[in-house]
């Protein structure tokens, strides 16, 4: 009879210890406790950090992935040609829906405007719409990125808002037209920006 206060008195802590075992083994059981490994914090070989890969969006959100590809130069007449597809989880699917293409190659062609854009601001060389965007990086990276040729360009494309396609589906673009020619440039500043910077071939 006198251990009943002292059997009342651990009987509360007894039960928090085995629900807590009872907590330990279902956690272990559910694969989404599982630690998953960090995402990469710069996509298309190195020229855009998460953050900003991710402004440009199709209006459907879904987290941001890339495909990255790129020529030595065998198949093609490109001495550089590195392409980058920006993807988005598409909750509705197993597969991640393409949402923007960044190509970075040399050309022998000068640099020039599209009818309609507008610049890039100072220090850039290049030009932005809703759908398009290019930059010609700084005289002296083609030479440190490994071509011969005058030039380095990196240009994007983003079906999602092109004129004459959401025309011909009458449909209105998922973003504004305004904020995704800013967001067009913000992307084409960084790129040129961080590659400037990693080939140390700075105007």
């Amino acid at each position: 009879m006198g251990q009943g206060p002292m059997d009342k008195k651990w009987l509360p802590l007894a039960v928090v210890l085995s629900v807590a075992g009872v907590a330990v083994v279902t956690a272990s059981v559910w694969p989404d406790e599982e630690e998953k490994p960090p995402l990469p914090q710069t996509l298309c070989h190195g020229a855009l950090t998460r953050e900003t890969a991710g402004l440009i969006d199709d209006g459907k959100g879904g987290e941001v992935s890339a495909d990255e590809w790129e020529s030595k130069g065998k198949s093609t007449d490109f001495a550089v040609f590195r392409s980058c597809y920006v993807l988005r989880a598409d909750p509705d699917g197993d597969s991640p829906r393409g949402v923007y293409k960044l190509v970075i190659a040399d050309t022998r062609s000068a640099p020039g405007d599209k009818k309609g854009s507008v610049p890039l601001g100072s220090g850039f060389t290049g030009w932005a719409l809703p759908d398009q965007a290019a930059v010609t990086l700084p005289a002296g990276c083609a030479a440190r990125m490994g071509s011969t040729a005058p030039y380095i360009r990196a240009w994007l494309e983003v079906p999602s808002q092109e004129e004459k396609r959401l025309a011909r589906l009458k449909e209105k673009p998922p973003v504004d037209p305004d904020t995704a020619l800013r967001n067009n440039a913000t992307v084409m500043r960084e790129v040129a920006t961080r590659l400037t910077k990693r080939y140390d071939c700075a105007a």
